[in-house]
């Protein structure tokens, strides 16, 4: 029984790294638009995430966590001509954010798909555990 119970904290630890996922994707796409308030200043930066595996000395397994949300500094901002904005340089150019809406799109529906991957074994194990307990009646 306490293997399904490990089971259930396994598939917590994953929905929640990938609930994390999907607050910084949007986050991203939210500020997608964003441009620079002022010439020679930055907008919004991309967030990406990465995560680790922790070993949980109660289950004695390892488990997912979010390791680090950092800002994706390696892609450049695009430029966009916009004379009238205030953020518009002596040409009339405004950094946007290195935010790309398909790919943040892509990753939303791979962390939707990871976190029912999880919820699915979290039902499932429950279930068991159900079972279980009602067969022991």
């Amino acid at each position: 029984m306490s293997e399904l119970y490990n089971a259930i904290t396994l598939s917590t630890h994953g929905m929640k790294a990938q609930s994390t996922r999907v607050r910084v994707i949007s986050e991203n796409l939210a500020n997608s638009d964003t441009a620079a308030a002022r010439p020679n200043e930055n907008p919004y930066t991309r967030k990406t995430i990465t995560f680790k595996n922790t070993l949980d000395r109660t289950i004695d397994a390892n488990t997912v966590e979010v390791s680090k949300i950092r800002d994706d500094t390696k892609k450049p901002y695009p430029v966009k001509y916009m004379p009238d904005h205030p953020g518009a340089d002596a040409n009339g150019y405004v950094k946007m954010p290195n935010v790309d809406s398909v790919v943040e799109l892509m990753d939303m529906r791979e962390a939707q798909r990871s976190y029912e991957a999880n919820l699915g074994m979290l039902d499932q194990s429950r279930s068991m555990v159900n079972r279980t307990i009602d067969m022991l009646r």
